[in-house]
């Protein structure tokens, strides 16, 4: 019944005692359950039960002899449930007599609430008092969204159970991070929340991150459930115990049962992904430039190599935004250092000013771990020792763990004091002056991980065995050298019990480690370049994360099946988990690329919000520019990325309004169409560009589903009308991507591409309508100056298309050179002329393509005001 990770955790991990769960029976004492005893558990009756207009709470009172499956169940608990907002009920149980954890408010700040009356709210509480169970329901169509009648509830120190019942055919979505379908299977299918370092994200294991959140999809509406708890746990979701219903069970190690529940909508699944923003937070503003492709590899051995790759991406007139450095950079891999002879500091400081002066952008990894030397003239620790920084053992000595430079210790992020020194040693080595002025940091190894194996008695002997830090391959670039020529393994972490400052055990707290380090981090770049949007890239999140950092898919292997998980990866994290600065590392990180595959994962990655190369050292070189059919691919689709990225740009910043997601799944802009439910291999780019990529390899055909509905091919503009049908794309070469932009859209576009982003916002725009059968279109376009915390001038403009006319208005706040440059109307006759702002235009200035039915309406019109163009 329990998969590994429960398993491990109870009777490894049950060493952990707290003054608070010391009354549990150990797991070794106890026989092996199975789900039908389980299920034979008496749970618990509701009395004392008091209700408000908006809210209820009650007693839990143990209801019979108890089951004490691995441990002592507690005997009274207290429910509240709370009606918060019209779309979402908070439900919580936990003990009413002991203090549990719960996620601590500064790593998730909790919503407000409007205390709405139960009559108003889309959704509706119900129970039956004994046994105790809880139903949630729909009021609008009576449909039962959660259920956990005939299913007891088991409440014990160190075991939570609850489980619900859902349609036997469910469809669901979430409760990452994973590499499994985006529509996740029901057969006897357990996740587990557990971050771990995950080097080739294998399938139905667990991986980096951990957000216990799930849509659920029906006909008639779709609706979420979320689980605030950040202990380890098994979900466990399976249509084999009963013919008429499939079940979901959580399966918790600790906390509390904290559950929101959002109605979500019966016509657009969008409105759960705002509502859970409305939780969690809406994702951080992002700056422009980091929209641009960035170039990286573990193995850029000194500044040469990492010179050599800038100028040559340059030279072979491939787009490179921003270039960053792994690991290499560090002296013996300690954070917060450089290497002397490899990586000297003026010339590395002669990089980062090579990238600013040329409009580019520079960024380097920090990891978490810190080198334990004391009083070596390694100033980084002995501060941390000076501020007393770092986790405990429980007999108050520094924990140590052992990663790339051997022997660590691990910042403490909920000591008071650890704030400022972490925001300290980015001043000092990042000072612009003195340091390396980065533009971005790049956040690894913060599960944490840890290379130290159980029971890591003696991480001094296993850091000599494993050669840690790893000795140098390749002498050091003489000093005067010129540049710039034209499997589950839940072991290998910080121990569960591990100390913070206030007491909390790394048992509850483990899968928070990566997210705090994020939050502390971005303070950090934020005092050290004031009034800047900082850009974090993380690999272990957890819920909320997105308000801080976006996120890179880890460790992936350069295969065809790893580029196809990359699509439910990213759709995953950018429309479910709000964290919409996502993306792969195209062409794959570990084992050998080959040219074919680089090429695709070139083209699909550009349609990821995080559009980053990057692979390891063990792996040939893999940059664009080194294979001819990529090289074309790169620049191909590059171009059409930079002609969008104002597009998707508006919709970053419309995600940091409301929570609309930035990347959709098919089911989301086509909820009644059941044919969409389950693909993951094609996506919606924004909300109007849906990409169909080539998924096999060495293969020039693609079958893709096109929703009853008219979509323009992205190159020509021609119409295609979909059926609801499959339909088979033939002789798509190696540098091509299929792209249709769907109907019913006003595109903005940039006229052409550039080599920076930069450069590329001194381009005019110009505006791609695509009308519905109705006739109609509509879009939006967001400027400002794209590098600002705080925003002094804006432009939202909004565009609309109907009877033949085009209007332009809006707020038109940001002062820029830039013009409308041209219009451009797609399966569109060919008018007699156009009328602008009262004027009549023909001739020149007007031109159609009769094949595809595209009309061109030259404007010229400052993108200060608005207009209207009507259609004659």
């Amino acid at each position: 019944m329990f998969s590994p990770l429960v398993k491990w955790l109870l009777v490894a991990l049950f060493v952990v005692r707290t003054n608070a769960n010391s009354r549990h029976v150990p797991f070794t004492t106890r026989q092996q359950v199975n789900a039908s005893s389980i299920d034979s558990c008496p749970g618990y009756a509701a009395i004392n039960i008091r209700t408000t207009r908006s809210s209820l709470t009650a007693d839990l009172s143990l209801a019979g002899t108890p089951c004490n499956v691995f441990g002592q169940d507690v005997e009274t608990l207290a429910l509240s449930v709370v009606y918060e907002d019209i779309s979402r009920i908070h439900v919580k149980i936990t003990d009413k007599n002991n203090v549990r954890y719960e996620v601590p408010e500064a790593v998730l700040p909790r919503p407000s609430s409007k205390n709405v009356s139960r009559t108003s709210a889309d959704i509706n509480f119900d129970f039956i008092a004994s046994p105790f169970s809880f139903s949630i329901t729909r009021m609008s169509n009576g449909d039962v969204l959660f259920d956990t009648k005939g299913f007891p509830l088991i409440f014990e120190p160190q075991y939570l159970r609850v489980k619900t019942a859902l349609p036997k055919n469910a469809n669901l979505y979430g409760l990452g991070e994973h590499t499994d379908p985006f529509r996740l299977p029901l057969e006897n299918y357990t996740r587990t929340l557990w971050s771990r370092d995950a080097f080739g994200v294998p399938s139905g294991t667990n991986l980096y991150g951990n957000h216990p959140i799930y849509f659920e999809h029906r006909a008639t509406g779709t609706h979420g459930v979320f689980l605030l708890n950040s202990n380890g746990m098994d979900i466990k979701i399976n249509n084999t115990e009963s013919s008429a219903e499939t079940t979901l069970e959580y399966n918790v190690i600790g906390g509390v049962l904290d559950f929101y529940f959002l109605s979500g909508s019966t016509s657009s699944p969008i409105e759960v992904a705002k509502q859970y923003s409305a939780i969690v937070g809406t994702p951080a503003e992002v700056p422009y430039w980091s929209l641009g492709f960035h170039q990286c590899r573990f193995n850029y051995t000194d500044y040469v190599a990492v010179s050599q790759v800038i100028t040559n991406y340059s030279a072979a007139m491939i787009p490179l935004e921003t270039m960053w450095t792994d690991i290499d950079y560090m002296d013996r891999r300690r954070t917060f250092t450089n290497d002397p002879d490899y990586f000297p500091t003026p010339k590395l400081r002669e990089i980062v000013d090579y990238l600013h002066s040329h409009q580019q952008r520079y960024i380097m990894m920090v990891d978490p771990a810190v080198a334990f030397i004391q009083d070596q003239g390694y100033p980084t620790f002995d501060r941390g020792i000076a501020a007393d920084i770092y986790l405990k053992n429980p007999n108050g000595t520094i924990y140590k763990g052992l990663v790339w430079p051997g022997v660590t210790a691990f910042p403490d992020w909920y000591n008071p004091s650890t704030e400022g020194f972490w925001t300290g040693e980015f001043q000092r080595f990042f000072d612009p002056k003195t340091g390396f002025d980065i533009d971005g940091v790049w956040l690894d190894m913060n599960e944490p991980s840890s290379f130290c194996s159980f029971p890591c008695d003696d991480p001094e002997g296993q850091a000599r065995a494993q050669a840690l830090p790893p000795p140098r391959l390749t002498q050091p670039p003489p000093p005067n050298t010129r540049f710039f020529r034209t499997h589950p393994n839940y072991d290998k972490t910080a121990y569960t019990n591990v100390l913070h400052s206030d007491g909390n055990l790394m048992y509850n707290t483990h899968n928070l480690f990566g997210t705090m380090m994020s939050a502390h981090t971005r303070t950090a770049m934020e005092s050290r370049r004031p009034g800047l949007r900082p850009f974090l890239i993380v690999r272990s999140t957890f819920a909320g994360v997105g308000t801080k950092a976006g996120k890179w898919l880890g460790d992936n292997m350069s295969l065809f099946q790893h580029y196809r998980f990359s699509i439910a990866g990213q759709l995953g994290m950018a429309s479910i988990y709000q964290v919409p600065m996502v993306g792969s590392d195209v062409c794959g990180y570990a084992g050998d690329t080959t040219e074919l595959l680089c090429a695709r994962w070139m083209m699909l990655g550009a349609f990821s919000p995080f559009y980053r190369n990057h692979n390891s050292d063990t792996s040939i070189p893999q940059e664009a520019y080194r294979f001819p059919l990529v090289a074309q691919a790169s620049r191909n689709v590059i171009s059409m990325r930079y002609r969008l990225l104002d597009y998707l740009y508006t919709a970053f910043h419309q995600a940091s309004v409301d929570g609309t997601p930035v990347l959709n799944p098919l089911w989301f802009l086509y909820p009644s169409d059941p044919h969409t439910w389950s693909i993951d291999l094609q996506f919606f780019f924004g909300n109007a560009i849906l990409v169909s990529p080539v998924t096999e390899d060495n293969s020039t055909s693609v079958d893709i589903y096109l929703p009853k509905d008219t979509y323009y091919d992205f190159v020509s503009l021609a119409p295609v009308q979909g059926q609801g049908r499959n339909i088979s794309l033939t002789n798509v070469n190696f540098t091509t991507i299929p792209v249709h932009i769907r109907s019913g859209v006003v595109l903005p576009l940039r006229v052409e591409s550039a080599m920076t982003t930069t450069q590329l916002r001194d381009n005019d725009y110009e505006l791609i309508i695509a009308p519905n059968s109705g006739g109609t279109a509509s879009g939006s376009l967001y400027i400002d100056d794209g590098v600002s915390l705080v925003q002094t001038a804006v432009t939202q403009a909004e565009f609309t298309f109907a009877r033949s006319t085009l209007t332009v208005s809006g707020h038109f706040g940001f002062r820029t050179s830039n013009k409308f440059a041209r219009a451009r109307f797609l399966n569109m006759p060919k008018p007699r002329g156009a009328v602008l702002n009262g004027r009549s235009i023909s001739g020149e200035d007007i031109s159609y393509d009769p094949g595809n039915k595209v009309l061109t309406v030259d404007l010229g019109l400052p993108v200060s005001g608005g207009f209207e163009l009507k259609l004659k």
